[in-house]
């Protein structure tokens, strides 16, 4: 089944093959294109800088710490003597002897647990340097055991522990604990924790994700102002073109005709651009209203001569005998290329009006659906005189932007070949619909058809596919056939779907015509409606 007899709300405007390839081929090359590939660009390059950055900084903190743990292996080999002193206790002298170890940007401290305990509670800080309140340091060593520091260092008190463990003192101050190395003593066992604070250890990655480093947040503050200011650029030409691409819209709809390009543009890199528009919109203007004015011109000029040569063979047939079937047969010959000639200036007048519309359309708004109910009433004697049947189904209150006297040509065309080509008692179907993204009206008939290979010429110029009529009268003798050499056919030249097609074309719209699977044609026409 056609899509026509599908019905008017399943039909949609045939797709142009050679439009989707050029729209395929040009879409690398748009601002869209563009910016979709800029904005791959802007994923993959984080992600791969990102990744060798924190491969870099892995390697940095592999070499830190490994330097912050001999540090704290030295320190614990200072302390051994005295932590490994049984009498006196070394006690007292431990917070004296961590002093000298630390500095400004790290510091010492000792966890002690006596050889009669043996569980992780048992462990409590004993020195300090720099000095921590004593809540702080229970505080502390609860986050060891919590996170399974002192686990290892509870068994044996023999094996080094490597940690990276961040922890915030109640100042605020945030130090890094890099360290644990033990001393066995008969005493108990001994746990040296060495701490830093400076930049050089917390601008690293430890103990944290790598995205949490300042060089990370810095960069990415810098990439993220960098890619809206891009984007923001991007938008910005964006706008501009689809402001402009409306504003031709506008003009081009009648919307805006009396204000142009330069007076509503607001970027001044096109305003050039703006003023050649504008300079080719008044000459196509000009060069409509020329072409409306000479088609009527002319066809004043030639319908007064036309008119003259008419009124003059009354006369002649007056005075030409009855028995004179000769001079009868060059009178009627006189009067059908005479009518020829009237029907060529009126199709050399509407050609150059159709001309006209694709250089200046007339753009209003115009109720479709009333129009065509208007012009179909006025088809109703046409049609029975006919003997053929009108089945109509019109959606109400169809608005498209048009001009009046052009959509008149398009319907009056359209059905006029649908009632010639209707044999006696057939039915023309005329269907106006909304459908997606615009309106279509399809009229079918009971003709003949045309070939599936005549489909779109019978849109061109000068192409006319119907049989001339042939009458059979005493007149159309053999001598008379001989005479009549003309080949051309009767008053049929082949532009009124030529006109129909450019008339549409020049407001936005589409036509084209389907075999009916029962016989007949549907010509189908597509417009979008007014906004």
């Amino acid at each position: 089944m056609s899509r026509a007899e599908e019905g008017p709300a399943l039909v949609s405007v045939k797709p142009d093959q050679r439009k989707k390839t050029r729209l395929l081929g040009g879409a690398t090359r748009s601002l869209v294109g563009k910016l979709i590939l800029l904005l791959l660009v802007f994923m993959t390059v984080p992600v791969i800088l990102y990744s060798e950055f924190r491969q870099a900084d892995s390697e940095k903190r592999r070499l830190l710490l490994e330097s912050v743990r001999a540090q704290g292996s030295l320190i614990a080999e200072s302390l051994r003597p005295l932590l490994e002193r049984e009498d006196p206790s070394p006690l007292p002298d431990l917070n004296e002897a961590v002093k000298p170890l630390a500095n400004d940007h790290s510091g010492v401290k000792v966890l002690f647990r006596p050889a009669s305990q043996h569980g992780l509670e048992d462990f409590f800080f004993v020195a300090s340097e720099p000095p921590v309140p004593a809540a702080t340091l229970a505080a502390e060593r609860d986050r060891l055991i919590e996170r399974g520091v002192l686990d290892k260092l509870a068994q044996s008190c023999q094996v080094e522990v490597p940690i990276a463990l961040r922890h915030l003192q109640e100042s605020g101050t945030e130090e890094l604990l890099t360290s644990i190395t033990p001393v066995t003593s008969a005493a108990g066992c001994w746990a040296i924790i060495t701490t830093h604070t400076s930049t050089e250890m917390l601008g690293t990655a430890i103990d944290q994700p790598y995205w949490k480093t300042i060089e990370v947040r810095i960069a990415s503050a810098i990439y993220l102002g960098m890619a809206i200011f891009t984007f923001g650029l991007f938008y910005s030409i964006w706008r501009s073109i689809m402001r402009f691409r409306d504003m031709a819209r506008g003009i081009g709809e009648g919307r805006a005709a009396s204000v142009g390009f330069a007076a509503q543009n607001e970027v001044p890199e096109l305003s050039e651009v703006a003023e050649e528009f504008d300079r080719m919109t008044s000459a196509l203007r000009d060069s409509a209203e020329d072409l409306r004015r000479a088609a009527e011109d002319n066809a004043h000029a030639f319908k007064t001569p036309i008119a003259i040569m008419r009124q003059s063979l009354a006369p002649l047939h007056r005075l030409i005998p009855e028995d004179n079937p000769r001079g009868k047969r060059a009178l009627e010959v006189i009067e059908e290329s005479v009518d020829r000639l009237d029907y060529l200036v009126a199709s050399a007048r509407r050609l150059d009006q159709a001309t006209a519309e694709l250089l200046d359309a007339t753009r209003e708004k115009i109720n479709l659906s009333r129009l065509l109910e208007r012009m179909l009433a006025a088809y109703a004697d046409s049609m029975a005189s006919r003997n053929v049947v009108l089945a109509k189904s019109i959606q109400q209150e169809i608005v498209v932007r048009a001009g009046q006297d052009l959509m008149e040509t398009v319907i009056e065309n359209v059905i006029d070949n649908a009632v010639e080509i209707s044999p006696p008692g057939a039915e023309v179907r005329v269907d106006l619909r909304r459908a997606k993204g615009g309106v279509v009206l399809i009229v079918r008939d009971r003709g003949p058809g045309v070939a599936p290979e005549n489909l779109e010429r019978i849109f061109e110029r000068y192409v006319s596919l119907r049989e001339r009529p042939k009458e059979n009268t005493k007149e159309n003798t053999k001598e008379n056939a001989k005479e009549d050499t003309t080949e051309e056919p009767g008053p049929h030249f082949g532009i009124g779907l030529w006109i129909v097609r450019r008339n549409l074309q020049s407001v936005g719209g589409q036509v084209w015509a389907e075999n009916r699977p029962a016989g007949g044609l549907a010509i189908v026409i597509g417009l979008p409606l007014a906004s």
